[in-house]
């Protein structure tokens, strides 16, 4: 007969979750390790921006906790490029406690908003719910994308055509990612337009079949006849799965 103790560790291990904390300040990063690592959680530190991003990619956390205050860039900016590609749920601890600061991260894509300084027990009750909700949701989106010679990199922001590097606009890109972000479903044009020039837009379906037009000439071989970039006629588009 194994101990109830062993079970319980066995326990603990199999369902130990990984948190990813994007904070610069070093007392802030040794308190939540410290308290974290007691409940089970495998604690992911960076300090900067770019090494979060990275970590995102590479480590693929359950949770994100994410600082606003950033010493290499704001920390909106870097909640935006996440979301680009992340569905894990993203949390952001700040001192930055006015009502409009909140508002604008969670339009931004974070899932909830905690103002410093904040105690072990609201934290963790933040984080079941976070969890919670994740367990409801959608696996991440592949961070590259490959199919048919089309290479595409949300994290790095970089479209390759046969390992040649290619240049897009910034509303080509934008077009681009929304259907990688989807690959292998149907986009409607609506939200294809909500995506890419917003809410408060000035494009229409003929905007929408330009672009689209733009970007088969400079990602598919034929741009008459597609591969990667399909219609769907009275609905929208689709970009085809990559390859397994």
């Amino acid at each position: 007969m194994v101990p109830l103790r062993c079970l319980d560790l066995e326990s603990i291990m199999d369902n130990e979750k990984k948190l990813l904390v994007i904070e610069d300040e070093v007392a802030i990063l040794t308190f939540l390790r410290s308290s974290l690592e007691q409940s089970g959680w495998e604690v992911l530190e960076a300090r900067t921006g770019r090494i979060g991003l990275d970590l995102a990619a590479s480590r693929k956390p359950d949770v994100i906790l994410l600082d606003l205050g950033l010493p290499d860039q704001d920390g909106l900016d870097l909640l935006k490029a996440l979301r680009k590609w992340t569905s894990a749920p993203i949390i952001i601890i700040s001192a930055r406690g006015h009502e409009k600061d909140k508002i604008t991260a969670l339009d931004s894509g974070a899932d909830d908003y905690l103002t410093k300084p904040f105690g072990v027990p609201e934290l963790m009750a933040r984080l079941r719910v976070a969890l919670r909700h994740a367990e409801q949701g959608v696996d991440d989106v592949p961070p590259v994308y490959e199919h048919q010679g089309l290479h595409v990199d949300l994290i790095a922001r970089r479209v390759k055509v046969k390992k040649k590097e290619i240049h897009l606009s910034p509303m080509q890109y934008d077009l681009l990612a929304a259907l990688v972000r989807s690959a292998g479903r149907v986009v409607r044009q609506e939200e294809l337009m909500r995506q890419v020039w917003g809410e408060h837009r000035d494009a229409s379906p003929e905007t929408l079949r330009i672009f689209v037009h733009q970007l088969r000439h400079k990602i598919e071989p034929d741009p008459v006849r597609p591969r990667c970039l399909k219609t769907e006629p009275g609905v929208g588009y689709r970009l085809e799965s990559p390859v397994p």
